[in-house]
């Protein structure tokens, strides 16, 4: 069975004109679809916001808001959902074409269209949307599987959270992209979720681990990146998940790398999950204090242990930003 085929699938058809719509709902509904007709984009984004649809046929050429302004828009409230955007249009240039794809429409229909051309565009998207779907649905699985690995253990009960949001604003003060930083967010979710393969007698063990623990411990970033690589979604973060304990001096696990070899996102969390554990309660210390933790972090600075122009960065972040820091920090924590 194809995927998204039949009944239950939603597909947005907009047009000004009325025999245009019904034209395409015709073939659309002959596949069993059920179809979300709309006369201007006003209309289509108030029945994309009410219905979801799983796809959208937009006619370019509409008064007010043409089909590039409603796709975009439709783009946008769809977000990190795949709403695949079908343009349907008279228009036969190239510069329509590039405008059409710098909107973010996924295909183009010629008119007058061909019946069996369209249905194959529409089953091709909805397939990929599927595929979509289905590999969000295994993220939110594993983005999930990390938070609760954390609430079984009261020592870093929210510390995943907490290093995702910093890592999130740390990225934003250096310059990194909107889409760079909710990447570094998920990469803060996920570092440590190697450790779900630990046993909690040695993750919470009050005394010194003995070598072969602190090698158990010290495989987790390999074994967050296993976890991680299957999924095509999380393959650029997977170098910051394997990476996060690496050292500035080249001392660090699992692979020793040094200076500016360490991934730009991995030096930013090792920095970031090194101030939280400082602020955090554990079986074998006492948490320090926020400005307890600032001076420790800024007289260990030159001990080659993290990026020294990141790590000079994010304590004048820390100073500047204390307060709304501080109080989001421990508001988390409990």
């Amino acid at each position: 069975m194809i995927p998204y085929q039949g009944r239950g699938v939603k597909v947005l058809v907009v047009d000004d004109i009325d025999s245009n719509i019904e034209l395409v709902s015709g073939v659309m509904e002959g596949c069993g679809y059920h179809v979300l007709g709309a006369r201007s984009g006003v209309e289509a984004i108030e029945i994309y916001q009410k219905e979801r649809p799983d796809i959208a046929i937009v006619d370019v050429m509409m008064p007010e808001m043409d089909g590039f302004q409603l796709c975009q828009a439709l783009k946008d409230l769809s977000g990190r959902t795949f709403l695949p955007v079908i343009l349907l249009t008279a228009l036969s240039d190239t510069d329509s074409k590039i405008k059409g794809l710098e909107c973010g429409a996924d295909d183009f229909i010629s008119k007058p269209f061909n019946p069996r051309e369209l249905i194959a565009k529409v089953k091709a998207l909805l397939r990929l949307k599927f595929l979509y779907d289905e590999l969000e649905h295994s993220e939110n699985i594993i983005l999930t599987l990390a938070v609760a690995m954390e609430a079984r253990d009261p020592y870093t009960k929210g510390h995943s959270s907490r290093v995702a949001d910093m890592a999130f604003e740390f990225g934003r003060s250096i310059g990194l992209t909107e889409n760079e930083c909710e990447s570094l967010r998920k990469a803060g979710m996920l570092h440590d979720i190697g450790k779900i393969a630990i046993s909690e007698t040695i993750l919470q063990k009050p005394s010194p681990l003995t070598p072969e623990e602190m090698q158990k411990v010290r495989q987790h970033p390999v074994i967050g990146e296993h976890i991680c690589r299957p999924l095509l979604s999380l393959q650029s973060i997977l170098p910051a998940i394997r990476h996060h304990h690496e050292r500035w001096d080249g001392k660090g696990f699992p692979d020793a790398l040094r200076g500016n070899k360490i991934p730009l996102f991995a030096r930013i969390l090792s920095i970031v999950d090194s101030f939280d554990a400082m602020l955090s309660e554990r079986p074998y210390r006492r948490a320090m204090n926020f400005s307890t933790a600032i001076k420790k972090m800024s007289s260990e600075a030159h001990l080659n242990q993290w990026d020294p122009e990141l790590v000079e960065i994010f304590l004048r972040l820390l100073t500047e930003k204390a307060g709304e820091i501080k109080e989001r920090w421990y508001s988390s924590m409990f």
